[in-house]
């Protein structure tokens, strides 16, 4: 069986080896998850090189980067990028574009994102991947003359956002075909992107109902080293806090005063890296235990398989998404979970196609 409105994350975690991408998009085209979503680091994960991987690696498989950046590439470069990819999918690719984050633009010298900047970035994608030339100065950079060395150029390729407040979420309605979530939000939260976000598409004269959202939900199957767990669950939650905490307090409707105490606890204000990446089992067990309120971790899918699966199916109604990404695992992880979907997945439900920017 497939399931079209599954995806999972390529080299979930701290990954080291992208090698490891090739045998996990072959696991998921044979588990049945529909699409692979691959974000970006500026190490050993090029967007560009994973979906061509993952490409090669797969036939039915949808691919989407979630997210890269508009303004890491030029925008020539990009459409090349992404022009190759849908005619080496035959279809498959998505690309997806996200805000990123100020504090490494600025680093790295290059503007910080705007929507202003997205809006015009995506209008120029969508010009060059039509074939035509042309100059342009807008908000996303001047270009003297752009187009695409190639006369039967005349692609379709939906764009994707990844998006959480509720500016994004509107705009992603507006001019995305499809919108990613971020992940530990609760179903209360979720609801409402879901809702702004079609609203953005309704305000466009667009169809809202023809947005594709994907939730991305932490599924943790309790099988796994308990070490793991904590790693997939407490330990990413905590990274998040640490570098955006207040977003996702306010969309969330948490109370600041958990983050405060989250902030001022001594391991918190004098650790050193990514509680993901570097923080010990009896670390992160502590930071379960006194620090981060339980219902924040709430926001993850745990348990046995049979109930990370029946969560999953319930989120659709529960939230409005068309589609659900399992966050943190890998497919040989997701395994026992996807096998226990299939036994307790609406029958009902819509037949989506593999491209995870498309709802038809």
């Amino acid at each position: 069986m497939s399931f079209p409105e599954l995806g999972f994350y390529g080299l979930a975690g701290h990954a080291a080896d992208p090698r490891a991408l090739l045998d996990e998009v072959r696991e998921a085209e044979q588990i049945g998850l529909g699409s692979v979503f691959l974000s970006e680091r500026f190490n050993y994960k090029d967007a560009a090189v994973l979906s061509g991987a993952a490409a090669a690696s797969t036939t039915t498989l949808g691919i989407a980067t979630a997210a890269t950046n508009h303004n890491t590439r030029h925008a020539l470069v990009t459409a090349t990028m992404a022009t190759t990819l849908h005619r080496m999918t035959r279809g498959r690719f998505a690309l997806g574009l996200g805000r990123g984050f100020d504090a490494l633009f600025d680093v790295m010298g290059v503007p910080r994102i705007t929507n202003a900047q997205l809006r015009d970035a995506i209008a120029v994608q969508r010009r060059l991947w039509r074939g035509e030339r042309f100059d342009h100065d807008g908000p996303s950079g001047k270009y003297p003359y752009l187009f695409l060395m190639d006369d039967e150029i005349g692609e379709d390729i939906p764009v994707l956002m990844v998006a959480i407040g509720p500016k994004a979420l509107a705009l992603a309605g507006e001019i995305a075909d499809a919108v990613v979530l971020h992940t530990f939000m609760t179903d209360e939260a979720v609801a409402r992107a879901v809702a702004a976000a079609r609203a953005g598409a309704e305000a466009a004269g667009r169809d809202p109902a023809g947005l594709r959202v994907w939730a991305c939900t932490a599924v943790v199957e309790d099988s796994l080293p308990h070490d793991v767990v904590l790693k997939k669950t407490v330990g990413r939650l905590a990274t998040y806090l640490q570098g955006y905490g207040d977003l996702l307090v306010r969309i969330n409707d948490w109370d600041p005063a958990d983050l405060r105490r989250f902030r001022e606890d001594p391991l918190v204000a004098g650790f050193s890296g990514a509680f993901d990446a570097a923080a010990s089992a009896d670390q992160l067990q502590y930071l379960a235990e006194k620090v981060v309120p339980p219902a924040w971790l709430d926001c993850a899918i745990t348990g046995s398989a049979q109930s990370c699966a029946q969560q999953v199916a319930d989120s659709f109604s529960a939230t409005g998404v068309d589609s659900v990404i399992l966050h943190g695992s890998t497919p040989a992880q997701l395994a026992p979970v996807v096998a226990a979907y299939a036994e307790v997945r609406d029958t009902g439900r819509p037949d989506l196609p593999a491209n995870p920017g498309r709802m038809s």
